[in-house]
């Protein structure tokens, strides 16, 4: 183990940059885009606060509870953020896929920091290019289905995945909703944040497997799902959410799940206390490489 120090780790978890490690098999990625948010901005800064709390993680090795060391199991790089001007959304949006396109198309499973939420639309479908439908598992308080958004919203991205066959509506869960959708014809099931917050963990996880069943499957992770006690730092904050411990707990039981790419979004820093947003961000990220490796 190695010595319990705070450094800045620059990369996540310290991990080599993708030029140094070129065979890696999982690569980080960082979206720094918030131009499509409807609440607070600066999720743009999400990439950078979620690798700096990482820092507090490093000399955790082999992460409790798990019996392995990540680097023995998996290769894991950076790959920095991905580059594109300010003020352009179509031409982040083309740079988000481009980047996607090139990691996937090297056989590697691209795991993304953003950003807000639109990161996921442009990452859906390059992944849907290479793999083919996913089942879309999708943890947040707000079911992202709006149809009445802005071509460029954090709060749209899943109707327009449905409209574009990118997801497999049968085979897709969100998990943590608390604020209103239209119930009649929603096309994902919803594990509500009530009902997550009151079963057991297990059954929960349970439901999620009996949803999804063998489909190859896109993860998604909106930081607002959690409560805002435990990660304040984020653009639109709802009470009621996930505690930390619940979402790790869900998380770790979704190994041996089919997880062809995964992303952590909507973490903005300026408005996180003592880093439990990005701290959380990270420890989530930790426990989706451990169940990818």
């Amino acid at each position: 183990m190695s010595t319990a120090i705070y450094r800045n780790p620059f990369t996540f978890l310290e991990v080599p940059w993708l030029k140094d490690m070129p065979d890696a098999e999982v690569v980080i990625s960082g979206i720094p885009f918030d131009m499509a948010t409807s609440g607070r901005a600066g999720t743009r800064s999400g990439p950078g606060a979620i690798r700096n709390a990482s820092a507090h993680l490093v000399w955790d090795s082999p992460r409790w509870p798990w019996d392995f060391e990540l680097v023995d199991r998996v290769k894991i790089a950076d790959g920095g953020d991905v580059d594109f001007p300010y003020g352009e959304p179509d031409t982040a949006t083309d740079a988000i896929a481009a980047n996607a396109r090139q990691v996937l198309d090297s056989g590697k499973t691209l795991l993304s920091f953003g950003g807000d939420h639109y990161v996921t639309l442009p990452l859906l479908r390059e992944h849907v290019r290479k793999h083919g439908p996913l089942a879309l598992l999708h943890f947040d308080a707000h079911t992202d289905t709006y149809e009445d958004g802005t071509r460029y919203d954090h709060g749209t991205m899943f109707y327009h995945a449905v409209q574009e066959g990118l997801v497999l509506p049968g085979h897709s869960v969100q998990v943590g909703i608390r604020t209103t959708y239209t119930y009649e014809g929603h096309p994902f099931t919803v594990l509500d944040a009530s009902w997550v917050n009151e079963k057991p963990v297990k059954k929960v996880i349970r439901k999620i497997r009996e949803v999804i069943g063998d489909k190859p499957v896109y993860l998604s992770f909106d930081i607002d799902c959690l409560d805002p006690a435990f990660a304040p730092g984020t653009g639109t904050p709802v009470a009621g959410g996930l505690t930390s411990d619940r979402a790790i707990q869900i998380i770790r039981g979704l190994k041996g799940l089919d997880i062809r790419g995964m992303d952590i979004v909507e973490v903005a820093p300026a408005y996180d206390h003592a880093e439990l947003t990005a701290l959380a961000a990270a420890t989530l990220a930790v426990e989706m490489l451990y169940i990818r490796a």
